[in-house]
């Protein structure tokens, strides 16, 4: 069946765009990430530009956060202070991604510099994660439990706080900082950021893993509502008939995989999330350098 996209211009199956915000859904559920470092890269592959993509998949990623974070709230693994701080920087991040978006875009390159963005990102975090996900399961194999890290440099800090959920007291500063970095990477992206949030909180902050899914879901909903909210006011580039069928396919999806997140060990978690961000990587990558689009076209004009 297939629907005309008013704002991308072009005509994309419903059902496979149903399809896709499911499978993002099931992820966001699972692994506490938006689901965005995913969406935004798939909906490049079928057709949509990528401005387009960008400011619609920010918005879908408000509801599968927030099916998400209500299945968390159950459970009692929100950890709604640390959140309220990350969500601080975040706002602030936002805000200046965005100008930094419309300026590019008004250059003509913003195209480009959200593909640049993917493949450095998505290469960098999903090979770290990789490679500390492997050692986390040789070390469980070997029925070694991998110790907490100690007390690092960020404990030195000042403007502690208590956060009581996440059995930490430590300084606002680095959580700030992560919020800002998220912020601008949602808004240049349309990423709700989890896949740098959720490892920062793991290994920079010190969180329990179990804390940290809930948290980052909740950070990501104002965040990245706030962020499509200046898209569609600056530069209208929110399509609203993607964004409803991502957003259904979204809902669903999110439930299934908060489900199935519970059944399985962080280590697994983590090691399918690197495989799956390393690979959209490589087909971004590919891409970009295998199949130039007019971006990179040098040719005189035609005669």
């Amino acid at each position: 069946m297939q629907i005309y996209l008013p704002i991308a211009e072009i005509s994309v199956n419903a059902f496979l765009l149903l399809g896709l915000g499911g499978i993002v859904g099931i992820l966001s559920g699972m692994f506490g990430v938006g689901g965005g470092f995913l969406m935004t890269p798939l909906l490049f592959f079928i057709g949509i530009p990528p401005a387009v993509a960008v400011a619609t998949e920010a918005n879908q990623i408000v509801a599968s956060s927030f099916s998400g974070v209500l299945a968390h709230f159950k459970r009692k693994t929100v950890d709604l202070r640390m959140g309220t701080v990350l969500l601080i920087g975040g706002l602030v991040g936002a805000a200046l991604g965005v100008v930094v978006f419309n300026y590019l875009k008004a250059q003509g390159q913003v195209d480009l510099l959200v593909k640049l963005c993917y493949v450095i990102f998505l290469g960098v975090i999903g090979g770290l994660m990789f490679i500390e996900s492997l050692n986390a399961i040789r070390k469980t194999s070997k029925g070694t439990v991998p110790k907490r890290k100690k007390h690092n440099w960020i404990h030195g800090l000042p403007f502690k706080m208590r956060f009581r959920v996440s059995g930490l007291y430590i300084s606002v500063i680095p959580p700030i900082i992560v919020g800002v970095l998220v912020g601008i990477l949602a808004a240049i992206m349309g990423v709700g950021g989890g896949f740098i949030m959720v490892p920062a909180m793991i290994y920079l902050l010190g969180m329990p893993t179990k804390v940290v899914v809930g948290t980052s879901l909740f950070q990501i909903i104002f965040v990245t509502a706030f962020t499509t909210m200046l898209h569609a006011t600056t530069n209208f580039t929110v399509d609203i008939v993607l964004a409803v069928l991502l957003l259904v396919g979204g809902v669903f999806g999110a439930q299934i995989g908060t489900r199935i997140g519970v059944k399985m060990k962080a280590e697994q978690l983590r090691i399918l999330l690197a495989i799956m961000v390393l690979a959209v990587c490589g087909k971004l990558a590919f891409d970009l350098l295998v199949m130039p689009s007019d971006v990179f076209s040098i040719a005189a004009g035609g005669h």
